[in-house]
């Protein structure tokens, strides 16, 4: 595989590119530095509204030239908000990077946010608010984050609610784009069959103009405080989760945490899944992951289950976990860490992927973090350390959300 490209415009863009050989497709992503977590409590879901409303017109194109220049051409185009980080991607093939790199900037720099399309997409939001409320198994990490992180903005919905959608003006929009969206803020990422100096010719068309004086954004420092929700609605399966404060992505423990959550219950041969799923059939779904975040992050734990088991499901998967902490076995681990390097090499094997980690990459660590380099970190976890990981998440009091009527924690 070629190595990646890394270049900062004068105006402050970062673009990177990494050519792929063998394809004849491209991917095109620019990610923002910023999410939910930025937001103000009064303005929650502004991030996510502005990642819709962008698709609803520019001064250049209709939101139905949008759809068409894209599939006139046989490509994707998305986008997704999380709590730290905007994405808007496509998919096309070589020749039509060009038409990718100018859509997307053409998204972010000129929306028209029209007075009556805020109206409508304020709905359409409403509408996907409702379908995750009427979700059990989706809604409760959002309650699992507000018990986490409550008043703060890692603990908000990326959504918001029927107050704060309301709240959110055209002014509030474009204020967000003026401070969120500045070129210093922005990275433009490209895989598959390209040329970085193309690329890079490319972005300065789409992207005129120098650097703005906006100032960077801070949102509030992460500060684990665990609570409790207990959401009582009648469902058929209970949904109880769990979190315990974990290792950020600047930690040096994430790996070992990493593997912890894989080998407590990242998969089917996991211990979560064996003996509360197999051997005791108290469970449906049941799985742990890690969350890191810049400041910090969550391991956290689910499991579905008949509200008469709650209470059995709940014990026995904190049983489990500690049970783990203390005896985690190096065949374990050996597992674990394959998961780990499959999911991360196989992503790496199409141009989507690549893009994604380059972008991840350089939100994280502002460098593209070779992966012979993340290889080397998850091969040399000891399952000492491992250990270690799992007991010092698992020391202290946890976060828990939980929805259906039963006993609570």
């Amino acid at each position: 595989m070629n190595q990646p490209n890394l270049t900062i415009l004068p105006n402050g863009l970062t673009v990177a590119s990494w050519a792929l050989p063998g394809v004849e497709t491209a991917a095109v992503a620019l990610s923002a530095d910023t999410g939910s977590r930025f937001e103000s409590a009064r303005l929650n879901g502004l991030a996510h509204l502005f990642e819709h409303m962008v698709f609803k017109g520019t001064a250049r194109r209709s939101a139905r030239a949008i759809a068409e220049e894209m599939e006139d051409v046989g490509a994707q185009l998305n986008a997704w908000t999380s709590r730290d980080a905007t994405m808007f991607h496509a998919r096309l093939l070589a020749r039509d990077l060009p038409l990718g790199v100018d859509l997307i900037a053409d998204l972010v720099t000129s929306a028209r946010f029209d007075a009556d399309d805020i109206i409508r997409e304020k709905e359409v939001v409403l509408q996907e608010l409702g379908e995750a409320r009427d979700t059990p198994d989706d809604i409760v990490f959002d309650q699992l984050q507000e018990a986490a992180y409550p008043n703060q903005g890692l603990g908000r919905s990326v959504l918001g609610d029927e107050t704060s959608l309301a709240a959110i003006t055209r002014d509030d929009l474009l204020a967000w784009q003026a401070d969120h969206y500045a070129p210093q803020r922005l990275t433009l990422v490209a895989a598959g069959k390209l040329d970085h100096d193309t690329l890079c010719r490319l972005a300065e068309a789409a992207f005129p103009g120098p650097a703005t004086d906006a100032v960077a954004p801070n949102g509030d420092a992460a500060q684990f405080a665990p609570s409790n929700r207990h959401d009582k609605r009648r469902i058929e399966q209970a949904q109880l989760t769990a979190a315990w404060a974990a290792p950020g992505h600047h930690d040096s423990a994430q790996d070992a945490a990493l593997l912890f959550a894989l080998a407590a219950g990242g998969g089917m041969s996991s211990r979560l899944f064996q003996q509360v799923r197999e051997e005791r059939g108290l469970a449906y779904t049941v799985s742990a992951a890690l969350q890191p975040y810049a400041d910090g992050g969550l391991l956290s734990v689910h499991a579905a289950t008949d509200p008469a088991q709650a209470a059995a499901a709940r014990a026995l998967v904190e049983q489990v976990l500690h049970e783990t902490a203390a005896g985690l076995e190096q065949a374990e681990l050996n597992r674990a860490r394959a998961q780990a390097l499959a999911g991360l090499l196989m992503a790496l094997e199409a141009p989507q992927g690549v893009a994604d980690f380059m972008a991840r990459s350089l939100l994280v660590h502002r460098r593209i973090v070779p992966p012979a380099e993340i290889v080397a970190r998850i091969e040399a976890v000891t399952v000492d350390e491992a250990r270690a990981a799992g007991a010092a998440m698992l020391a202290h009091t946890p976060a828990r959300a939980e929805i259906g009527r039963h006993k609570p924690a």
